[in-house]
C-alpha cells in the first residue's frame, strides 16, 4: 500500500465500496482499480490487501467464489448481505470524519 499511514484506517471502507460498485472481484482486479481511480497515487499491496479481505470475509461482509480463467483460478469476492450494510455504515462513519477533519483543519470541501 502506499507510504500514506492515513490510507491503512480506510482500507476495509476502500475495499467495501468498490465491491458494491461492481458486484464482484478478484484481488489483482481490486489493486489495479484503486491504482486507476488514484491514478497510480495509492498502491494497494498484497501484504496489505489480503489480510483486510480475510477480515472482511471471516466478519460475514463477504463471500468467495473460485472461477477458472485462462487455465488459472482465481478467486472472486463479493458482499455479503450484511456486508451491503456494512459498507453504508463504513461510508457514514468516513463522511462523518472527513467532515469533522476539515472542521479540525478549517479546510475548504472539494467542489463536487
Amino acid at each position: 500500500m502506499s507510504t500514506n499511514p492515513l490510507l491503512k484506517g480506510t482500507l476495509q471502507t476502500i475495499i467495501l465500496k468498490l465491491l458494491e460498485d461492481n458486484a464482484e472481484m478478484y484481488g489483482y482486479e481490486i489493486t489495479q482499480k484503486v491504482k486507476e481511480v488514484t491514478a497510480g497515487e495509492i498502491m494497494l499491496t498484497e501484504g496489505a490487501l489480503y489480510p483486510a479481505l480475510h477480515k472482511l470475509e471471516a466478519d460475514g461482509f463477504l463471500e468467495t467464489f473460485t472461477q477458472v480463467v485462462d487455465n488459472r483460478v482465481r478467486k472472486y469476492y463479493r458482499l455479503t448481505e450484511e456486508g451491503g450494510k456494512e459498507v453504508t455504515s463504513k461510508l457514514d462513519e468516513a463522511r462523518s470524519f472527513i467532515d469533522q477533519l476539515q472542521a479540525l483543519l478549517n479546510l475548504k470541501p472539494a467542489i463536487k
